[in-house]
């Protein structure tokens, strides 16, 4: 007897393998874009030396270059409301891959500190857009996997910083210039760019429409909130840590006798180890509603990485840069779920997020103007790496206050948020 395939669960058959295609599809997308995040800031520490030398910049000067993008990505993040109810989450991130792509090819041209400076602010101002809308995308979209998501998303940001350390120096060789080290990075922010317009093709309006008809809890002003505030300078402080080690642990193994190529190596291996713990210790914590024990995880794990390096730079690089970088990727992208758990609506999380990253990459931009300026005083980094380390631990203490318990009212008299696992 002859048997025939029934029609329906072939097409649910084919619906599934769609939606994972489609699934597959849009984590591609978010791994793209994230890489581009961090190599308009990692590309410069490198070839700080050779960018010093052609331009005449002072140490406190060259920690501008990594300094202002981090502040515009700040400062843009408090815009990003407006920019999403005007444009729509989708267009918002397309155009903040189209600033990225814009001011790192303008790095082709630039030969004075200053138009290195106006660069740098440009390219974190596209950041800004993009780490505070993206979630919001992600939150919706994947509503019962941001862990996975985030973890993903913070992944790439890491790598792409990795990426930016130590691919930037081939590429300025080859290139016979400094500037073809820098302005490479164009290149994957338009090919992100494709890839974003390609996937969200006809749904620009959808996005706009859905942004525009949420209810009045998109617009709680999330400043007036105490937590935000706190969540503010948590993410701040723990990536100042980031932002100077960024601009600043190449120079210091400089001083230590380490050539240009071993001393981007080792901000590359750093930018490894976060890159596995962006991922790995958001998965680890989304079963658990408390993330508190993971962030002080990272948190301590990154204490103990500017400990070694400040008691003993010479004698493991390697292993102090793993304890670092695993503390700094993992806390960063646990911190971003642990915003996103305060409220149920995707539009109030993403508000709080891009808050919490206005004020935090504020903070984390004077960090390394403060540690270049006391490398300019003193001679020597360790003070610098001190401060890091009383600063990491009032945040192991503050990491406290983020009991799951506190999601539910940290809204007042705007309403009841709604705690994700």
């Amino acid at each position: 007897m002859s048997t025939t395939s029934d029609p329906f669960d072939s097409c649910q058959r084919a619906t599934a393998v769609s939606a994972r295609t489609s699934e597959l599809v849009w984590y591609a997308a978010i791994v793209a874009i994230g890489l581009n995040l961090r190599p308009l800031l990692t590309s410069i520490s490198p070839l700080m030396a050779t960018i010093r030398e052609a331009t005449g910049l002072s140490f406190y000067g060259a920690s501008l270059l990594t300094s202002l993008p981090v502040v515009a990505m700040g400062l843009g993040a408090f815009g990003t409301g407006m920019l999403a109810r005007r444009l729509g989450e989708t267009r918002g991130v397309a155009l903040g891959l189209i600033a990225i792509a814009a001011a790192c090819g303008a790095r082709a041209f630039a030969s004075t500190g200053g138009a290195l400076m106006l660069t740098a602010t440009a390219a974190g101002a596209g950041v800004a857009a993009i780490q505070a809308l993206l979630p919001a995308v992600m939150k919706q979209r994947f509503a019962h996997r941001v862990p996975l998501a985030m973890g993903l998303f913070s992944a790439s940001i890491m790598g792409g910083g990795g990426l930016g350390a130590s691919l930037s120096p081939l590429a300025a060789r080859l290139g016979g210039s400094w500037h073809t080290g820098l302005a490479v990075w164009a290149l994957p922010a338009l090919a992100a760019l494709a890839l974003w317009v390609g996937l969200n093709r006809g749904a620009q309006t959808r996005s706009k429409q859905a942004t525009n008809t949420g209810t009045s809890a998109t617009h709680v002003p999330v400043w007036r909130k105490r937590r935000a505030w706190t969540l503010g300078l948590h993410f701040g402080l723990v990536n100042g840590g980031y932002t100077s080690l960024v601009a600043w642990l190449p120079a210091y193994y400089q001083q230590h006798g380490a050539s240009v190529a071993a001393s981007g190596s080792l901000l590359a291996a750093m930018t490894v180890f976060q890159a596995v713990c962006a991922l790995l210790l958001p998965l680890a914590a989304a079963r658990f509603a408390d993330r508190r024990p993971w962030l002080i995880a990272g948190l301590a794990s990154q204490l103990i990485g500017i400990v070694g390096l400040t008691a003993w730079p010479e004698a493991a690089p390697v292993l102090w840069v793993a304890f670092a970088g695993a503390g700094l990727g993992g806390t960063f992208s646990v911190s971003l779920v642990t915003a996103l758990d305060h409220s149920g609506d995707h539009r109030v999380a993403a508000s709080l997020v891009a808050f919490m990253q206005g004020l935090g990459f504020v903070i984390a931009a004077i960090t390394p103007v403060v540690a270049g300026r006391m490398r300019d005083l003193t001679g020597s980094f360790t003070g610098a790496w001190i401060m890091l380390a009383i600063s990491i631990s009032a945040m192991i203490v503050l990491t406290l206050a983020f009991s799951p318990r506190s999601y539910g009212h940290w809204l007042g008299r705007h309403g009841r948020a709604t705690p994700q696992a």
